[in-house]
């Protein structure tokens, strides 16, 4: 994938994941927002590289939360 693909699709993911954190945690987008670029999982989700963008919206939000809990995540080997 090109990094201008990658660039276009990132916007999308994040809101996905953005709006979903705010529904579950029950708290403002522009908390869930903070949450998550301050997350591990963020900084990987950036990274084209990782294939961590390949996940679904319900795959990323059970990592998140799994680093909100342990402080780190365990990628699912695919």
């Amino acid at each position: 994938m090109s990094q201008e693909q990658f660039a276009a699709m990132m916007p999308y993911i994040s809101a996905d994941l953005v709006a979903m954190i705010a529904e579950k945690q029950n708290i403002s987008h522009e908390e869930a927002i903070k949450k998550l670029y301050a997350s591990k999982l963020y900084a990987a989700l950036e990274k084209e590289e990782t294939k961590v963008w390949q996940y679904s919206t319900q795959m990323l939000y059970s990592l998140f939360e799994q680093e909100e809990q342990i402080g780190a995540i365990r990628f699912p080997d695919v």
